[in-house]
Order: structure tokens, then C-alpha cells, then sequence
């Protein structure tokens, strides 16, 4: 019995030496959801009030990661509607920008700020989660996914470290089989649930299995829900000119 009971907490200690941390678990969602490279898609955010659509806009978005930082930069465009096309957004480093060629204005905007029903700004750009937050525990707990199907999951709770970052607080379940993000809870400082993400319709993207659709609903108003649905993905160059605000008036599409 003593050498079974030796051997057991000998085996456990070995275990929490090679377990995951919180943020290596964060980090590799973010594998999950990002390319490793630059790239392009096309991201259709469609609004819907008690099962209703009420607005939708088509977007061009085009990413690369900071080789410094590592955190994504991003130049997306607006195709549809027919009154916003070739309105832009620049995220670049901790600023983000807003330029519209009718009025040739670029304006600073937060990434917090509401672009489409419960998508803000910061929602719509490629983001290292583990570049501007920290995750401080982690838990394995069954949780409901986006087809309400059980999952056993690592929740993870996580602050942000910047104060750039779009979000004060996030709980994020992760799949315990393969780090997939399954959802994620966003929280103001004051503690607020400003609403609830659910990452679904996986799909192989660039050799990996990518969820391509993420469902967001309101903290408070359930049957207000926002979905973005990401396709036309490529493997693609991003000039550095691009990611420049000077460029945005120059800027034409490919």
C-alpha cells in the first residue's frame, strides 16, 4: 500500500510538471482559430431580433501578424452594404482607424464600439487573445456548445493584461480533446456580462480544423443575436503599405 501511494503521488507530480498552464491552454486556442500567416477572408456579420434579420454587412478582411508583438494587424473593408462599400477599418498595433472615402476623414475608433448588433470593432479583426490577456485558472467542467451538445472543457478565466485590450474579463471554455474554443463569456470592469460567443461549424482551413461561424448573443437581451460567418479564406500576401492609416485614401482592392 505505501509503495502504491508513493508511486501515485510520484506519478501525479510528474503529470502538473508536464500539465498545461492556463495561458499555454489560451495559446493554443488561439492556434486554433488563427492561421500561422498572413492571410484574407470574408466575414458576413447578419443581425437578428427575436428571430428576425434586422441588418447585415459583408466585410473584406486582411491579416498579418506583428513580427514584434506577434498580435494580428488588420485592414478590413466594407463590401456590402451598397452605402458602405469601400468604408475601411485599419487595426494596427493599439490604434484602429475608421476611413471613409466620401468624406476622405480617417477617425480614431475604440475597439469596444458596436460595428454590427453585439459585433464590435475589436470582434471583426484577428486577435492573439494570449497577446493582450492573461489567463489565470483553469478548470475542467462540462458546458453546452453552440448545437447544445455536451463538452468536457478547460474554463478558463482570463484578464486582460493592456489597456488597449477590447475586453476587462472573458471566460472561455476550451475543448479538453483538441483546444478548440467552444465559448466565451465578455465582461466589463464593472463585472457586467456584455454577452456570450459561441465558436461553431468547424471546418479544415489551411490544414487545420477552424471554426467558421461564431454566434454572438446579448447579455442582456437573449433573442438579440449577431452571427459571423467566415469564408473565401486565402493565403495571401499583405503589402505593409496597406497597414498604414497615410495609405487608407490610396487603397484599392485587388
Amino acid at each position: 500500500m505505501k509503495k502504491l501511494l508513493v508511486f501515485l503521488v510520484a506519478f501525479f507530480a510528474a503529470w502538473s510538471a508536464h500539465a498545461a498552464s492556463p495561458q499555454e491552454l489560451l495559446v493554443a486556442s488561439d492556434a486554433v482559430r488563427n492561421p500561422d500567416h498572413a492571410f484574407g477572408l470574408t466575414n458576413t456579420l447578419v443581425e437578428y431580433r427575436q428571430g428576425k434579420q434586422t441588418e447585415s454587412s459583408t466585410l473584406a478582411v486582411y491579416s498579418k501578424a506583428d513580427p514584434q508583438g506577434g498580435q494580428f494587424r488588420s485592414l478590413v473593408r466594407y463590401v456590402a452594404p451598397a452605402r458602405d462599400a469601400g468604408k475601411l477599418i485599419l487595426f494596427n498595433g493599439k490604434d484602429m482607424w475608421f476611413y471613409d472615402p466620401a468624406s476622405q476623414a480617417s477617425i480614431r475608433l475604440s475597439p469596444q464600439q458596436r460595428l454590427l448588433g453585439q459585433a464590435s470593432n475589436g470582434d471583426v479583426v484577428t486577435v492573439n487573445f494570449a497577446r493582450d490577456y492573461r489567463a489565470e485558472t483553469a478548470v475542467e467542467e462540462e458546458t453546452q456548445d453552440g448545437e447544445r451538445k455536451p463538452r468536457r472543457c478547460y474554463k478558463l478565466n482570463i484578464v486582460a493584461s493592456t489597456p488597449d485590450a477590447t475586453y476587462h474579463r472573458i471566460e472561455m471554455w476550451i475543448d479538453v480533446s483538441n483546444s478548440r474554443p467552444v465559448k466565451a463569456r465578455f465582461y466589463t470592469k464593472s463585472g457586467k456580462l456584455l454577452k456570450t460567443a459561441y465558436y461553431r461549424r468547424y471546418q479544415k482551413v489551411f490544414g487545420a480544423e477552424r471554426p467558421t461561424e461564431t454566434v454572438i448573443i446579448d447579455g442582456l437581451e437573449p433573442d438579440w443575436v449577431t452571427v459571423m460567418r467566415y469564408s473565401d479564406w486565402v493565403k495571401r500576401e499583405v503589402p505593409e503599405t496597406w497597414l498604414q492609416r497615410d495609405y487608407l485614401p490610396r487603397f484599392r482592392p485587388e
